[in-house]
C-alpha cells in the first residue's frame, strides 16, 4: 500500500474517514484534506485510471490487520503426520503396543503413516505385507480411516491413516 506523498497518480478518487465518497480530486488536494483531520491518505486500489484512496490512520490500521491475522494464525489446526514402522515378522505384543500407540495419535488428531520394511527375500512375498495392512485398518478403525491405501514403494509398503471426525 502506498500512502501519503508516495501516490504518484495525479488525480486519485477518494473516500473519506467515515466511508462516504469524496469524488475524484487531485493528489495534493487529497493530500490537504488528510492532513486538516490529522489522517493519512491510503492508496487502496491502484488498478483502473483513477486510483482509489482513502483517508484513515495508517497506524491503527496495520495494528488492526496484525491482531487479525494473528487472531487467524491461533484459529489454525496444525495437523502433524506420525509415522509408525512394522516388519512382516511382527510378534503379537509389539503390533499390540505400536497399535495402542497409532490410537493415541489418532486420537489426538494427528494422521498416521504406517510402514511395513520389507528385508531381503521377504520382497518375493509381499502379500504377507497387505494382509498385516489390512489387520492394522482393522485394529485402528475405532479411531481412525484408511485415507490412502496400501502401496508398495521399493522396500516399503505405506499407508495412511486419518483420525475420526470428531
Amino acid at each position: 500500500m502506498t500512502i501519503n506523498e508516495k501516490i504518484r497518480a495525479a488525480e486519485v478518487r477518494v473516500i473519506d474517514s467515515d466511508g462516504s465518497q469524496l469524488g475524484v480530486m487531485k493528489t495534493e488536494k487529497a493530500l490537504e484534506i488528510a492532513y486538516d483531520k490529522g489522517l493519512d491518505l491510503v492508496e487502496m486500489n491502484a488498478s483502473g485510471p483513477t486510483p482509489v484512496c482513502k483517508i484513515m490512520d495508517y497506524g491503527k490500521y496495520r495494528f488492526d490487520r496484525s491482531k487479525r491475522e494473528k487472531e487467524s494464525r491461533k484459529k489454525q489446526v496444525t495437523v502433524e503426520t506420525k509415522e509408525i514402522k512394522f516388519s512382516c515378522r511382527i510378534g503379537q505384543h509389539d503390533f499390540d503396543t505400536k497399535i495402542s500407540h497409532a490410537t493415541k495419535f489418532l486420537n489426538a488428531g494427528n494422521k498416521v503413516k504406517m510402514t511395513i520394511m520389507f528385508s531381503g527375500r521377504e520382497m518375493n512375498n509381499t502379500q504377507r505385507g497387505v494382509d498385516l495392512m489390512a489387520k492394522i485398518a482393522e485394529a485402528v478403525a475405532e479411531a481412525g480411516t484408511v485415507e490412502k491405501k496400501p502401496n508398495l514403494e521399493g522396500r516399503f509398503m505405506t499407508m495412511f491413516v486419518s483420525p475420526l471426525k470428531k
